[in-house]
């Protein structure tokens, strides 16, 4: 039965998870997930457990922080001046915006909304978090 390699096209079903069990993303109810080996699509440890791996088989990985979205930076939380936005604009914490920076948009979670200010943390969700990743190969298509 073939192993995945280098190259090759396959498609899996993974769920991934916090160390508390909550699942942050998962193909389970959707269309599985097609990728090509060593484009580098994923989490290079992601790729890695795939590598060897035949179709039916399951496995689980543990993915620390810092080879996942990385540690959470203060330096990226910020503060701005509420009238910096529309007046009747109403944020809310834990929302999730798309700001416009220098050239690009960059996405930011809301973490505190004052009268003067709002606060932004421009670090990914899942930034300092330790991921559990289940993954299915469910086929190898070249």
């Amino acid at each position: 039965m073939a192993q995945v390699k280098n190259g090759d096209v396959v498609k899996v079903h993974y769920s991934v998870k916090l160390e508390d069990g909550t699942v942050f993303d998962s193909t389970k109810d959707h269309e599985p997930f097609m990728l090509t080996m060593g484009l580098g699509q994923v989490l290079p440890s992601f790729e890695e457990a795939l590598m060897g791996m035949k179709a039916g088989e399951t496995k689980t990985i543990k993915v620390p922080a810092e080879e996942a979205y990385g540690l959470h930076s203060e330096e990226l939380i910020t503060k701005v001046e509420r009238n910096v936005f529309p007046e009747d604009f109403k944020f809310e914490v834990g929302q999730n915006l798309q700001i416009q920076e220098e050239w690009q948009d960059t996405v930011v979670t809301v973490k505190e909304v004052t009268v003067s200010a709002v606060t932004f943390d421009k670090n990914h969700p899942l930034a300092g978090k330790d991921l559990i990743i289940d993954i299915e190969l469910l086929e190898i298509l070249s």
